[in-house]
């Protein structure tokens, strides 16, 4: 999460709202993309490319686990999708919303890890702007990037929701929210998710501003509507009312665990525990003490953690 200039602050109080660039300025920090699809002679099959500085873990032998093509979204941007076949016998699959700072090229190897250490095939695709997808990171691109990685996992791999596990990891939350709010799947993951934009900015902050980055926002007296559809909404204090992005989760039906490092210098801790107090079917949450935004992943509790809910509390 990248901070706010001068002349930021000054579009935050002094002219309102730019609802998209204030998204912008608190949470898309795409990378040079780390990888590249090459197409074979018919140009309708790609095969995965990494550069080095995808990092790349594993040999040649285990890319041929990786199936990568693009889709198109409602927006008509173009993403690039990639499914992992992590375990032959996989019952659930991971529908992963990355974090920010990072391209499918760097995830590609945790990816693997993660998959075959819990026995999940994964789903995974980059948000416009990151990576090689087209356009440009808007707030409003990634309810459609999402949409669009969901109909092809549905409809290309024929995974039907109830063997879905919803992952979001950071940003990465905000569209995994939004979509659980529509669909009832296997399982939510909600790994240091953030409550609004304008809370991780100020974490002081208590109230929905109706310019605030992902209110998942709709303002009803004005034509400035940043929804897809019209959704419940709440009334702020100047009388336009907003959906919030933790004032969904309570909409969400399926079982759901919350990740968070007690130490997250990006997204404070508070976020994550309240999105748990707020989820009407959260599981026990994994709280990693002295663990920050990004080495959860390093502590032995959270693979544990994670096999557990999956091939315990959501088979059970």
């Amino acid at each position: 999460m990248n901070g706010l200039s001068f002349s930021d602050i000054c579009c935050l109080f002094c002219c309102p709202p730019f609802p998209s660039r204030i998204a912008a300025k608190l949470a898309f920090l795409p990378p040079e993309p780390t990888y590249s699809f090459i197409p074979d002679e018919s140009g309708t099959k790609f095969a995965l490319k990494l550069s080095d500085r995808a990092e790349w873990q594993y040999s040649q032998k285990e890319l041929d686990n990786f199936e990568v093509f693009y889709t198109r979204t409602s927006r008509g941007n173009r993403i690039a999708c990639m499914y992992v076949r992590c375990s032959p016998n996989a019952r659930y699959t991971i529908l992963f919303s990355h974090g920010n700072a990072v391209d499918l090229g760097q995830m590609s190897s945790f990816y693997l890890g993660l998959g075959s250490r819990i026995s999940c095939n994964i789903f995974s695709y980059d948000y416009s702007g990151y990576g090689i997808s087209t356009n440009k990171p808007y707030e409003k691109n990634l309810y459609s990037d999402i949409n669009a990685a969901w109909h092809a996992l549905r409809t290309k791999y024929g995974v039907s929701p109830e063997n879905i596990i919803l992952y979001g990891q950071s940003i990465g939350t905000v569209p995994t929210v939004d979509l659980a709010s529509r669909y009832e799947v296997g399982g939510v993951i909600l790994h240091s998710p953030l409550t609004s934009g304008m809370r991780v900015a100020f974490p002081s902050t208590k109230r929905t501003w109706f310019f605030d980055a992902f209110p998942r926002c709709l303002q009803i007296k004005g034509e400035n509507k940043n929804c897809s559809e019209e959704r419940e909404v709440s009334t702020v204090g100047n009388g336009t009312r907003v959906l919030n992005h933790i004032e969904k989760i309570h909409k969400v039906t399926s079982p759901v665990l919350v990740i968070h490092g007690t130490e997250d210098e990006v997204i404070e801790f508070s976020h994550g525990l309240a999105m748990y107090e707020r989820c009407p079917r959260a599981v026990e949450p994994l709280w990693v003490e002295g663990a920050g935004h990004n080495d959860v992943e390093l502590y032995g509790q959270y693979l544990e953690r994670l096999k557990h809910f999956v091939s315990i509390e959501l088979v059970n």
